[in-house]
């Protein structure tokens, strides 16, 4: 049996595992080994405008996450591993297909992180000619991040949490905001302000994530109040009212939508600080705007 040598062990998210991860198997929180799992490649519509234009963004969505949020929508391929393996040479074709052949007006790779080495050399095998958006979680290591600079042209994170305690129980990551925080940061050094383009694509700029979830509007004015103190002005910010129920999650309060009432407090709060970005509607609270994976512009199989 070959030697494990040091550069092999992973330590690409905060969690530091430190694990063997192989080519088809890991050991670590994400279980995922080396190779990209994919769920499903496809234009997808219902991102911000500036991300999916009017022809939409090329969603790419890698199976596995460096997360455990108890309330994921994504359950079947953030922890029950569905998903589709494919090789750097197959995730470069797929994204081709879905710039030059099915039109996307960005490409977006949906919860990457833990691909990120597979994820660099496809993009070096085919460097697509629309913005590519790095759609994460947040929870990042500025290490990792740092790998990025000069192949992702937009960043588009979440910032879940402010409180160390809500974080370990919605997302098992106590250290989410401590390790967000700094991650951010390094996305918004590489991107710097945000540039759109005449059709309103932004082509550069780091857009902000927040899910407002019942029950927990105080931690949302925190975020807010965390993102206007630590990252530059005019990073715009994306605040989404669309939380949805999903089957399975046992903490309590998090089995209803949030209300108008709950939503207002923290658009409110957005408006006070002034921080600029987008303001999606309750409307969008539906669970039809979860996509169906179903391995859609991968052939056919599942790992």
């Amino acid at each position: 049996m070959a030697s494990r040598q040091p550069n092999q062990l992973c330590f690409l998210c905060p969690r530091m595992c430190g694990v063997f991860r192989e080519t088809r198997t890991g050991e670590g929180f994400c279980r995922m080994g080396t190779l990209p799992v994919v769920a499903r490649a496809a234009l997808h519509h219902w991102e911000e405008p500036c991300v999916s234009g009017s022809r939409g963004t090329g969603a790419v969505f890698f199976s596995g996450c460096t997360l455990g949020c108890s309330h994921c929508q994504n359950t079947p391929i953030s922890q029950d591993r569905f998903g589709k393996m494919l090789s750097v040479r197959e995730l470069a074709d797929v994204f081709k297909h879905l710039v030059e052949e099915e039109g996307a007006q960005t490409l977006s790779l949906i919860t990457p992180s833990h691909f990120v080495p597979a994820i660099i050399k496809a993009l070096n095998a085919y460097r697509p000619q629309v913005p590519v958006v790095y759609n994460c979680g947040g929870y990042e290591r500025v290490e990792t991040i740092g790998l990025l600079e000069g192949l992702v042209d937009v960043y588009l994170p979440d910032f879940k949490h402010a409180s160390s305690r809500l974080s370990a129980l919605m997302a098992h990551a106590p250290d989410y905001a401590e390790a967000a925080i700094p991650a951010i940061q390094e996305m918004c050094r590489q991107t710097g302000p945000v540039i759109f383009d005449d059709l309103g694509i932004m082509v550069r700029g780091t857009l902000i994530r927040h899910l407002v979830l019942p029950g927990c509007t105080g931690d949302s004015l925190k975020v807010l109040d965390t993102i206007k103190r630590h990252f530059p002005a005019g990073t715009w910010v994306s605040l989404m009212g669309q939380y949805t129920p999903q089957a399975g999650c046992a903490i309590p309060g998090l089995d209803r939508r949030i209300t108008p009432r709950e939503y207002h407090r923290v658009l409110n709060h957005l408006n006070d600080l002034e921080l600029p970005g987008y303001r999606q509607g309750l409307s969008s609270a539906e669970a039809g705007y979860t996509p169906e994976f179903d391995l859609t512009g991968l052939g056919t199989g599942a790992v």
